[in-house]
């Protein structure tokens, strides 16, 4: 079992045997949780990377998904007779 100490600003140090089993590095994002029997639940958060589209990105998407002419006849087609 390991131990730490919480610091005066309140900060923990994780032992480094812990981060290497876990797999965590520097930087990571850990989630914290208290839990009902008063312990501290710490998990890595998923964090998602973001992408952020062009108006011209955009147009070209809403491009690629726009119907042809003969794929509208079959929808309206279908819709018709259901």
């Amino acid at each position: 079992m390991n131990m730490t100490r919480l610091g005066k600003k309140g900060q923990v140090s994780i032992p480094k045997a812990v981060l290497d089993r876990l797999g965590l590095g520097p930087e990571t994002v850990l989630l914290v949780e208290p839990t009902a029997d008063g312990a501290i639940l710490l998990r890595p958060a998923a964090v998602y990377p973001v992408e952020v589209y062009s108006d011209a990105r955009v147009r070209e998407f809403l491009e690629e998904d726009r119907l042809t002419e003969n794929e509208r006849k079959r929808v309206r087609g279908r819709t018709r007779k259901s």
